[in-house]
């Protein structure tokens, strides 16, 4: 029973009722699986830093003027890789002007428009399980249809359709997720103020999509200008000593190139020197593609938020 107050004392508050926080388990836990997040991304860091430590040590005494804008000569002892320089660049930019309307225009499709039922959700499981498809596989799909039946031989226009499919899954699974992204009522509001579906997809959606779309290019970009076995069958020439004059030109890359250098030839320690140097300005090459494409992710995501 609560004692009455006497007249004029005043009656005492209650205890205050303790809360009961996380336990003591459930923080240890917590400080665990943060820890071990830490120690993985430490880990990455420190595996990426050695690769580019390696090549680099290995590369970099190669790479100068000379190296830079002229082919190779002397059976690839000397000379440069200008055009496995030039031929990266338009396969590259050849994959990425084929994959990225495609990829972006079907994400729109089965995030905007698509029927909901098993055939939509049949088709994404089907583009999810083609990004996990090997490369070589793309690499003799290119060789039947674009090489062989469509006749565009071993050409840049083949070889950039080859590695534009390759990038498709990519770039699809990207754009999904950053349409899904964008909130409901920025589609709501848009079609309230009499807009039709299509202006507000135009208008509203895709610009507050456009930096996670951008995070699937960049993915693509890294993946295609590194990859051998596409172009091996449907683009990549051994040796040239000029440059490419049309969409359907054998092409010199730079995966080939480096591949070349190692597989081939009589002066390995010197093929060596110059493979590590190709590799050293592949990556710089794919990483000066990237951080374009972050920095323009950055302002756009930065004028959507504001």
């Amino acid at each position: 029973m609560i004692a009455a107050a006497l007249p004029g004392q005043v009656p005492a508050a209650p205890a205050a009722r303790r809360i009961p926080g996380p336990s003591r388990r459930r923080s240890l836990v917590q400080k665990m699986g943060f820890a071990a997040l830490g120690a993985c991304m430490l880990a990455n860091i420190l595996f990426l830093g050695a690769i580019l430590f390696f090549i680099a040590a290995k590369g970099l005494s190669v790479i100068n003027w000379e190296f830079l804008t002229q082919a190779p000569r002397d059976s690839m002892t000397a000379g440069g890789v200008a055009p496995a320089i030039v031929g990266t660049f338009y396969l590259t930019l050849g994959a990425m002007l084929i994959a990225l309307p495609l990829g972006v225009a079907c994400a729109v499709y089965l995030t905007e428009y698509s029927p909901k039922g098993w055939v939509v959700n049949l088709l994404r499981v089907s583009i999810n399980n083609l990004a996990g498809v090997p490369s070589v596989v793309f690499g003799l799909f290119g060789l039947t249809v674009f090489v062989k039946y469509f006749g565009f031989g071993v050409s840049i226009l083949s070889g950039s359709l080859t590695l534009g499919i390759l990038a498709l899954p990519v770039i699809i699974s990207a754009s999904q997720e950053a349409l899904v992204a964008v909130p409901q009522s920025i589609r709501e509001a848009s079609l309230a103020l009499g807009a039709t579906q299509w202006e507000t997809v135009r208008k509203v959606v895709l610009p507050a999509a456009l930096p996670g779309i951008l995070t699937g290019v960049i993915l693509s970009v890294g993946r295609v200008a590194g990859e051998t076995a596409p172009i091996l069958f449907t683009a990549a020439a051994f040796y040239m000593k000029g440059y490419p004059s049309s969409p359907f030109s054998e092409v010199m890359a730079l995966p080939y190139h480096i591949y070349a250098l190692m597989t081939e030839g009589t002066h390995p320690e010197i093929q060596t020197r110059i493979a590590y140097g190709s590799s050293l300005l592949l990556l710089a090459l794919v990483l000066g593609v990237s951080l374009i494409a972050i920095v323009i992710r950055q302002r756009q995501r930065k004028v959507y938020h504001a």
